[in-house]
This record gives C-alpha cells, sequence and structure tokens, in this order.
C-alpha cells in the first residue's frame, strides 16, 4: 500500500474486484423463460399429439367392439355345428335301415337299437343330459308335474315319468313330465 492510498480504498478496490465476477454467477442462475409464442406451439403440439392418440385409441376400440360382435355373430350362427355333425350319423343310420329291401323284425329292432345308441352317444359327447327322476323328491327347477297320486312313497317323491326330460350343461333344456306322490 501507498502512502497516498487508505485502507478504506483497498476495501473499494476489492468489492470492485469481487463485483464482475459475481454478476456471471447472477446471470447463470437466472433463467430464461421461453415468449409466449413458442410457449402457445409448444402446447399447440402437445394438444394435436394428445388428440391423435385419443383417434387411435377411439378407433382401436371400435374394431374391437366390431370383432366382438362378428365372434358373436359367427357363434350364435355355428353353435349347432358340432352337434349336427354327430346327428349326421343317425340321419345315415335311419336312411339305411329304411332302404334295405326285406326287413324283419329282427333287423329292424336291431338297426333301431344301433341308431339310438348312436343318438345317445351324440348327446354325450354333446353335455345333453337325460333327466329321468323316477323315486326323487320333485325339483320344480328340473320337472314338472302334471297329477298327483295316491302312492306309498312319501309325499312331493316322482312316483312316474310321462316324459323324460334334458339338461345342457345343468341348464334344463326341457323338464320332466312327472306325476308325483299325494301326502299320505
Amino acid at each position: 500500500m501507498s502512502n497516498e492510498e487508505t485502507p478504506q480504498d483497498h476495501l473499494l478496490d476489492a468489492a470492485q474486484a469481487e463485483t464482475p465476477a459475481s454478476e456471471p454467477e447472477k446471470e447463470r442462475h437466472i433463467d430464461v423463460l421461453p415468449s409466449l409464442e413458442e410457449q402457445i406451439k409448444a402446447l399447440e403440439l402437445k394438444v394435436a399429439e394428445t388428440h391423435d392418440a385419443w383417434l387411435r385409441a377411439k378407433a382401436e376400440g371400435e374394431n374391437i367392439r366390431r370383432r366382438a360382435q362378428e365372434d358373436i355373430s359367427k357363434a350364435h350362427k355355428f353353435a349347432v355345428e358340432k352337434f349336427a355333425g354327430e346327428l349326421l350319423a343317425v340321419k345315415d343310420s335311419l336312411e339305411a335301415a329304411l332302404a334295405v329291401p326285406e326287413q324283419t323284425v329282427e333287423s329292424f329292432k336291431s338297426g333301431v337299437e344301433l341308431t339310438l345308441k348312436q343318438l345317445v352317444a351324440a348327446f354325450e359327447k354333446n353335455a345333453l343330459n337325460e333327466v329321468n327322476p323316477v323315486g326323487e323328491k320333485f325339483d320344480p327347477h328340473k320337472h314338472q308335474a302334471i297329477g298327483m297320486v295316491d302312492s306309498e312313497q312319501e309325499a312331493n317323491t316322482v312316483v312316474t315319468v310321462l316324459q323324460k326330460g334334458y339338461l345342457i350343461a345343468d341348464r334344463v333344456l326341457r323338464p320332466a313330465l312327472v306325476m308325483v306322490a299325494k301326502g299320505k
């Protein structure tokens, strides 16, 4: 330090020396905001992307719905295809039995028995089950009572089956027509 300089001047010089170094630091910390036009353009791009994605999702949903309706339509249309194929063998057997020129009662009976076996096998393959409830308790969900008869059996027990019922996979296709025992 020279005599002309005072300790205060030295402090001023030190403060001025720090000022230029601290200004770039301040500039580094200042975030430059994009202009309003740039913000609008960015938002318009984002809206366009979102709208495009929404349209694609909507179209995909419509395609899925349309394909599902087509599948349901085909399922309804061809639901009996397997069962019908099984029944063709039964029809062929019946036609063959009728085509025999000289039929005896025994040959006719054996042909009918074989045809019935084919029909029962077709029913079993397609989950069509017979309901023959003789001796069971009356079940209004599976049986239809035609009348009541006096019987030694317990009340509301099926005594006679007039027509067998059928179930398709535990769902009633046709209820069994039955006679039910009266109470003692």
